[in-house]
């Protein structure tokens, strides 16, 4: 790896995080235009856009640890009606609802609401990283060259 490619690499996890967070964010297209311009290995590239996303989450995980008090602020990742469905999911589908972070909105629901439920920290993260590294990982070899 050549220093150039630094910035990519830097870029990559960012949008990571903040896909992996409450933020809007799309890391898909940064991992795909890197993917396809080839220049690093596309390991390489599942295991920072993973690594990223997944420390997203943590951020999530940590803000359900507070939800309570946060729930009904403005800035809060769900509304009302959002916090309500994400938690009837979790509710009959538990830890497993974590295997579905990876979905846009919803998933961060599930890593905030794992925060609340006080879901242990190695199974959260067991579960968000097998997530997360799979979609990223079928994305890299869909579009590998």
């Amino acid at each position: 790896m050549i220093s150039g490619d630094i910035p990519a690499l830097t870029g990559l996890f960012t949008s990571a995080l903040l896909a992996g967070s409450i933020l809007p964010a799309q890391s898909e297209i940064v991992l795909a235009a890197l993917v396809v311009a080839a220049r690093q290995p596309a390991w390489l590239l599942v295991l920072v856009a993973t690594i990223g996303n997944v420390a997203g989450a943590i951020i999530n995980y940590v803000l359900g640890r507070s939800a309570e008090r946060f729930r009904h602020r403005r800035w809060f990742p769900l509304s009302a009606s959002g916090w309500e469905r994400s938690a009837a999911w979790f509710n009959r589908f538990g830890v497993w609802s974590l295997l579905a972070s990876w979905l846009p909105v919803v998933g961060d629901g599930f890593t905030v609401l794992a925060g609340a439920a006080r879901t242990p920290v190695p199974l959260f993260l067991t579960l968000v990283t097998l997530a997360k590294a799979g979609r990223y990982i079928v994305l890299a070899v869909a579009l590998s060259p």
